[in-house]
């Protein structure tokens, strides 16, 4: 059974910076993308970034582009999501996703998600 597991959210000040980290398990992360996504109250989830297998391709929001990094350790298994800068726009729940192949933009195209962690920026 697949499971991810966020950790890292927490409550800032803009300008702050934050990791967060996403473990999985249940499965080899051999030759699956994975991602991170956030959802702000009232709003739709929408796609942060995205990493393939092993590691040396990433793909980024425009919102985050320079800000945020995303990064992947294939040996614990684990994702991560290292957050500089940060705004208050960026406050929502921030959820890890996989899916077995190439990495995705999109929520339809992940099989797995994790149950999320609260990122809360103050102005």
């Amino acid at each position: 059974q697949v499971q991810l597991v966020e950790s890292g959210g927490g409550l800032v000040q803009a300008g702050a910076s934050l990791r967060l980290s996403c473990a999985a398990s249940g499965y080899t992360s051999r030759n699956y993308g994975m991602a991170w996504f956030r959802q702000a109250p009232g709003k739709e989830r929408e796609f942060v970034a995205a990493v393939g297998w092993p590691g040396s391709t990433t793909y980024y929001a425009d919102s985050v582009k320079g800000r945020f990094t995303i990064s992947r350790d294939n040996a614990k298994n684990t994702l991560y999501l290292q957050m500089n800068s940060l705004k208050p726009e960026d406050t929502a729940v921030y959820y890890c996703a996989a899916r077995s192949g190439p990495f995705a933009s999109t929520t339809n195209n992940y099989q797995y998600f994790g149950q999320g962690t609260q990122v809360t920026v103050s102005s």
